[in-house]
């Protein structure tokens, strides 16, 4: 039995890549907590050994707010079909931070190494599918980086 003041260990589980594609930025101007974009997501691919399929268009958006110092915060709601048919709806927040010259070159398109910023995202599953039932009862967090081709997420579940 471990010792309350002794931290427990952090565990977790690789699921799958999570690749998507974007549309232009319907921006919404400077609000109550920055500025307000709201991020088309156009599709994308879900590939690892706990789930494969393709993220819906149409059903998906980013409601991407930005400081002045160019720290964005997401919000993010898609969908997911599996090959076998299932839908899975993923939620997940996060934040991407870093030096100024960093965000910038992001900004402007430009290819970045992830070890330059910090991108991270909490995520959350829903789904009716039995044999999925198990991404109901997680928690994930994304390592997330942003090639000019789109946002693009390794995911793990927390044990």
């Amino acid at each position: 039995m471990a010792d309350a003041t002794t931290p427990l260990p952090l565990r977790s589980e690789f699921l799958f890549r999570m690749s998507l594609s974007t549309g232009a930025p319907q921006t919404v101007g400077t609000a109550r907590n920055g500025e307000l974009r709201i991020v088309p997501v156009t599709g994308g691919t879900v590939e690892g050994p706990k789930l494969r399929g393709e993220v819906l268009p149409g059903t998906a958006a980013d409601w991407l707010r930005v400081d002045p110092d160019g720290t964005a915060h997401m919000d993010v709601r898609l969908t997911v079909r599996t090959g076998e048919g299932h839908h899975v709806y993923v939620h997940y927040t996060g934040i991407r931070a870093g030096p100024s010259d960093a965000l910038a070159r992001l900004g402007r398109g430009e290819t970045v190494p992830p070890e330059d910023y910090y991108f991270r995202t909490a995520v959350r599953f829903e789904t009716g599918a039995a044999e999925l039932d198990w991404m109901n009862k997680v928690i994930a967090v994304g390592v997330g980086q942003r090639p000019p081709s789109g946002p693009v997420y390794d995911v793990y579940s927390v044990r």
